[in-house]
Parts: C-alpha cells; sequence; structure tokens
C-alpha cells in the first residue's frame, strides 16, 4: 500500500500548479509541519482526530471557515442573513468560488454535503452537532428516510437556505467545523472510500493534496483556483506524522521541521530557555481525561470504584512533574475560558491529597478488594511518550491505593477503533471545535451514537441539554449547561485529569502565527520570511 499512494502521476493536480506555475516565478516556499499521528482518514465529515483536521483545514471551506485568529469567519459564503427568530440563515456563495479542478462551487454542492453528514448511512460520529438543523436528528436516527427533509435547500446556484428547530448562537462556529465542509460528489460517488487520495481529490480551500506516503509524509500545494489564491503566499506544505515527540523536537532544533505538533514534556525547560518566542504555550481549549467504559464491569456499574480511582490522582503533582506545560489540574469537564459559563467541580475538590487518598482506600475495602485481591484495570493509550509517562505515573499514584494497573499503547488507528467498544480505561483529550459548551456535553447524550464511546446515558441528563437546545436566554441556557455538568460530575463516566496548554515549536522565519483557543492554524494566513 506504501508505494501506491507514494509516487502518483497526478494529471488534474499537475495540470493545476502548471496553470499556477506559470504566472508566478518566484522561488517556491515550503512549509514543513509535524503533525502527530498518521491521519486516520482526510475525509472531512468522518475524520475525529486534530491530526486529519490540521491538513483538512487547507484541503476544504465550508460555508464557514477559520481565520488567523481562530474565528469562524466567511468561507464559501461571502455573506448570509439571519432572520428576527435566529431560525433562518441564508447563505449567499462568493462568485469566484471554485474547486480545484476549476468546475464551480454551487448551493447543490453545500446541500449535498450537509446531507451527507447527517447520512445514517455515512455514520459520521459528528452527525449529532447539526442537531440544530431542521429534521437533521430523525434523519441521523433513522426516523426519517428522505434526505431532502434536511432544513437545507439550495434556492439558486448561489443560494443556501438553512432553517434551525430553534435560534443556535453558535450556529456559524459549527460551520465551520470540518465536518461542515464541502465535498465534491462527483469524487466520492467514483472513488469510493479513496476519493481523498492524490488524484482522486478535488479541494474546496486552499490547498490540494499532491502526495500521500503513509507513515512518512503528506504533500499539498497551492490551490490556483482558490478564491483567495492571490493572498496565499506558501506555495506548499509538507506534512510529517511524528508520533515520537522527541523525535520531532531533533528535527525542529535541525532545521528540518518549522512547526512541531507537541513536545517532550522533558525538554520544555531547555525550549524556553534556548529558543525564546519560538517555544510557544498557549491555553488551549480542551481537556485531557480517562474515559471509562461504561458498559464494562465492575468500574461501569460501580461510581464508588471510578470515584477512588479519580479521586486518587494527584493531578496538582502530573502538571508540575510530569505534564510541564503549564496546565490546570481539572477538576471540571469544561476548561476555562467559555464566556458567561461557571464549571461545576468534582465533590472531592476540596478535599486535601492525603484526605482523599484515605478515602480511596476506604472505598476500596469495602468493595471487597485489598492485597489478596487487588483490584486489577487496565489503561489503554495511543503511541506517545507523553501519554506513556502520564500513565505511568497515574498506575503509580494507583497501586499507592491497592490497585495493579496494565498499561496498554497502540498506534492512533488501532487505538481509535478499540475504543469505540473494547477498554476498561483509555487516555483520551477533547478539543472544543466551537466556544459553547454544547460541543463538550452533547457527545455523551445517549443518543450521540459512536463519539459516545463511553457508553453514558442518564435521562437527566439528556433532557438538561435538550431543553438548552431550545433556549434563547443566554444566561438561561448557561444554567442548563451547568446543571448537566454538575450531573455529569456526579456520575463520574470519566476523569478530568488536566485542562490542556498546547505547547509547540514554531519557526521565527514566519509570519502571521497566532495562538489561539481551539489551536488551528491555516497555513493560507502566514508567510516565511526569506
Amino acid at each position: 500500500m506504501k508505494t501506491r499512494f507514494a509516487t502518483l502521476a497526478i494529471a488534474p493536480l499537475l495540470l493545476a500548479a502548471a496553470i499556477f506555475a506559470a504566472g508566478d516565478s518566484r522561488a517556491q516556499t515550503v512549509l514543513n509541519r509535524g503533525n502527530g499521528a498518521e491521519p486516520e482518514t482526510l475525509d472531512p465529515q468522518l475524520l475525529t482526530g486534530v491530526p486529519e483536521a490540521n491538513i483538512s483545514y487547507e484541503l476544504y471551506e465550508g460555508l464557514a471557515t477559520l481565520d488567523a485568529h481562530g474565528n469562524p469567519t466567511g468561507g464559501v459564503a461571502k455573506s448570509w442573513e439571519v432572520s428576527d427568530d435566529g431560525k433562518v440563515y441564508t447563505f449567499h456563495l462568493r462568485d469566484d468560488a471554485k474547486w480545484s479542478n476549476g468546475d464551480p462551487i454551487t448551493a447543490d454542492d453545500v446541500v449535498y454535503s450537509l446531507r451527507r453528514i447527517v447520512d445514517p448511512k455515512v455514520n459520521a460520529e459528528y452527525a449529532y452537532i447539526y442537531s440544530p438543523i431542521l429534521n437533521a436528528d430523525d434523519i441521523n436516527s433513522g426516523k426519517e428516510k428522505d434526505l431532502t427533509k434536511l432544513g437545507v435547500v439550495a434556492l439558486d446556484p448561489h443560494t443556501v437556505k438553512i432553517t434551525l428547530k430553534a435560534s443556535t448562537p453558535y450556529f456559524l462556529g459549527l460551520l465551520a467545523h470540518t465536518s461542515g465542509m464541502i465535498v465534491d460528489h462527483t469524487a466520492i460517488e467514483k472513488y469510493g472510500d479513496q476519493w481523498t487520495r492524490p488524484g482522486h481529490s478535488v479541494s474546496s480551500g486552499a490547498y490540494m493534496i499532491t502526495e500521500w506516503t503513509p507513515q512518512s509524509r503528506i504533500v499539498l500545494v497551492k490551490n490556483p483556483y482558490f478564491h483567495d489564491a492571490a493572498n496565499v503566499k506558501i506555495d506548499k506544505i509538507v506534512y510529517y506524522p511524528t508520533e515520537d515527540v522527541d523525535e520531532e523536537f531533533k528535527r525542529f532544533r535541525a532545521g528540518e521541521l518549522d512547526v512541531t505538533y507537541d513536545m517532550p514534556k522533558d525538554k520544555i525547560p531547555l525550549a524556553r530557555k534556548e529558543f525564546g518566542k519560538e517555544f510557544h504555550d498557549f491555553a488551549y481549549f480542551g481537556t485531557y481525561f480517562y474515559a471509562i467504559n461504561m458498559n464494562k464491569a465492575p468500574l461501569g456499574q460501580s461510581l464508588d470504584l471510578r470515584s477512588a480511582l479519580s479521586m486518587a490522582i494527584d493531578r496538582e503533582t502530573l502538571v508540575k512533574k510530569i505534564t510541564l506545560g503549564g496546565e490546570l489540574p481539572a477538576y471540571s469537564w469544561m476548561p476555562p475560558g467559555e464566556p458567561g459559563y461557571t464549571p461545576p467541580k468534582l465533590g472531592f475538590a476540596s478535599m486535601t491529597m492525603h484526605q482523599r487518598l484515605a478515602k480511596a482506600k476506604q472505598i476500596l475495602k469495602a468493595a471487597g478488594y485489598g492485597p489478596d485481591n487487588p483490584l486489577q484495570v487496565e489503561i489503554l493509550y495511543n503511541t506517545s511518550e507523553n501519554h506513556k509517562k502520564i500513565a505511568i505515573a497515574i498506575a503509580s499514584m494507583w497501586k499507592a491505593i491497592g490497585v495493579q494497573a496494565k498499561l496498554t499503547n497502540q498506534e492512533w488507528k488501532v487505538y481509535l477503533d478499540t475504543r469505540k467498544h473494547d477498554y476498561q480505561v483509555a487516555r483520551a483529550g477533547w478539543i472544543g471545535d466551537y466556544m459553547d459548551p454544547s460541543d463538550f456535553m452533547e457527545q455523551y447524550m445517549s443518543d450521540a451514537g459512536d463519539s459516545n464511546f463511553i457508553h453514558y446515558n442518564n435521562k437527566q441528563y439528556d433532557d438538561l441539554l435538550r431543553q438548552a437546545q431550545t433556549e434563547t436566554d443566554a444566561g438561561k441556557r448557561m444554567k442548563l449547561f451547568e446543571q448537566a455538568e454538575t450531573i455529569f460530575l456526579t456520575d463520574q463516566p470519566l476523569i478530568p485529569i488536566y485542562h490542556y496548554t498546547h505547547p509547540q515549536m514554531v519557526s521565527k522565519k514566519i509570519e502571521g502565527w497566532y495562538d489561539n483557543l481551539l489551536g488551528y492554524n491555516l497555513t493560507r494566513y502566514m508567510s516565511i520570511k526569506s
């Protein structure tokens, strides 16, 4: 399979590149980016990970996209109007919106893409976030078989009307998410699950893919038909999958990478001292946590055991001695930073570490566990030295209360598949896709499908979130989310460990890079100093 995708001759893409080159004789500028794991997929409606999203934001646009600071802005849509009741959005497409093969992007393409995300046959994990659109839930659940009933219609080739169930203040942020990106139905119908490969893919964004060598690199080149191509300064991006963070840092120091995906935690003090402003460490709208499979005994059936494991984790020591990136110990699910929202905390948050350990031991003893019958726990994590160090530290903390932990690491794609069904405790992280509590909470509603991989089910939690979906008063809406999170933290179906920061290296040659809470930095806004 490696050979198949390594050096394909891409006729349509080479033609487009030739058109671009003919009008531009300057030296080609190249950005080399480390990108974590090998992408599971580059299908924007199916991907779920940050490494995949980083690339998809270069290749595709939705009606909306992200600006240089990570805020939602117009994408394929140049403008839009919202009805007085907030339920109807009318989008006007750019006259010069084109696919990377030169064909126009039309309102029908938008309708196709948004129907695809909620089509149950596609089985997209992110389908649930489009619940605000009229009939989206019924279609995704299979209750409504007719995709044309989705509240998305083409009024003419350049106008799309979207009707919502209720006013949704964060709707533009949803449309800027990867799953809302506009995709080419012709390529999908012709090539099936291979449509994102070089030679098959047709882009709606600033770049197009010319090479995908698994476990080696993914190459993107500038799309000459992109509506803002005149302002795209970097001609080529090379993404390198780099799960070995130590090796990635070495490559940055050697000048082989301009941007790293992550940082080895024990090298952060060195990076601060040696590289100064090239070391970036900014607040990140996300939470690192340990997920618990609620369908698997004994943890899934015992709130007390889940509570004991959570209490035994010394979060302050973890962030001070292991992670080293300025992370915040997490006693809530929602990270700080959401305007108008006050996250509730775990019930034991005010206890001292000594009190927590004593209570955890008491719980285990009452449940029948002890030296002759220790609680056995398996921790699943994806291959990464950073995740390994955290897992070793937590296993040691659990050992102090009489718990034996087995560590199991798997490569990214295998890990994602295992995490859907066959695990006990799994390392996980959630980075917000848009600034709203719904992004963190709705994925664990009982009917959220594969996104609810912890298999959480609480009707009261579901009901509060459904109320929040239609509540128009901003203050009341946030209170509903706070009540829902209180229930979630009381049930403890996951263990929040810390709220992220994002340590990474960014070369001083790069201009137009702005750290932001969502952590996405689109290359189309950057340039490289000569």
